[in-house]
């Protein structure tokens, strides 16, 4: 057994939920809203997703509202390009973990650094909004089907491994 803030790592107060799919089919193109999408082991189906530790990119819902407060504007998920948008769980706090999304399970690698392109897409003082706040990127480790609504939680191996 692990000590005590192990045991406190491995508990969420609740599960996620996937609330928003978003994908670009090429770099720069508009990014679509879908219901339900296919995570193959190179990230989303019709996404021009980056194989490996960058396949897939997630933030909180939370954290929209809290880069509207900063850039002074309200922002979307559109805006920001992410491909998947959860609320109810703390992202951050799932870094190295593994997720239950759907079918999916990732692998939540690290923060996703703003772009220059949040100038272009929320103005000026876009990038410093989004810094902190640009959410995570993840690799994948089982392929599945990823819908509207699905639970995000940790992965069942994952909690076991942080309690032995």
């Amino acid at each position: 057994m692990k000590g005590q803030l192990a045991v406190m790592m491995s508990r969420h107060a609740q599960a996620g939920r996937l609330d928003w799919i978003g994908v670009r089919p090429e770099r720069r193109a508009e990014v679509q809203a879908v219901e339900r999408a296919e995570i193959a082991q190179s990230g989303l189906a019709d996404d021009h997703a980056h194989a490996g530790k960058r396949a897939v990119t997630l933030i909180q819902a939370e954290h929209l509202a809290v880069i509207a407060a900063l850039a002074g504007k309200d922002v979307t998920a559109f805006d920001l390009r992410r491909n998947l948008v959860v609320s109810g769980l703390n992202l951050a706090a799932l870094r190295k973990q593994r997720v239950q999304v759907g079918q999916a399970v990732l692998e939540i690698e690290g923060p996703c650094p703003p772009c220059s392109r949040m100038e272009e897409t929320i103005g000026i003082g876009g990038y410093n909004a989004v810094r902190g706040h640009g959410g995570w990127y993840a690799s994948i480790v089982t392929p599945g089907s990823v819908t509207i609504g699905d639970a995000v939680t940790l992965d069942a191996r994952e909690t076991a491994d942080h309690l032995q």
